[in-house]
């Protein structure tokens, strides 16, 4: 049985890309695969990719699609303090876990 690896971003979250040929980039995470430690990001490492005609899909041709990069090249992006930032947690008074900004303490889960 593989290991999980805990991630730190979920999907819906705004990441900076920190390093690799899109470094700089910001993006919305599409999905995170946690078996293989990676997720995908809108508009980040974007692939060519031949897609043949099917039932599905009548159009073939070459299609340009994200591919998947190694959660560690990821930072979340704190919106209140506009910089990338390592995430905390901190629990409510009702019981509840959430993430925080460690530059600004905003919290990032709503």
């Amino acid at each position: 049985m593989p290991v999980t690896a805990k991630i730190h971003v979920k999907k819906g979250d705004t990441v900076l890309i920190i390093s690799g040929k899109d470094k700089g980039k910001k993006g919305k995470v599409l999905s995170v695969i946690p078996d293989k430690g990676r997720v995908v990001v809108e508009g980040v490492n974007v692939i060519k990719k031949h897609q043949k005609p099917t039932q599905k899909v009548m159009q073939g041709g070459i299609i340009n699609q994200e591919a998947p990069i190694h959660s560690s090249k990821v930072m979340v992006f704190c919106t209140k303090c506009g910089s990338a930032t390592r995430i905390g947690h901190r629990t409510l008074a009702d019981g509840r876990s959430v993430r925080v900004c460690q530059e600004c303490g905003e919290a990032l889960d709503k």
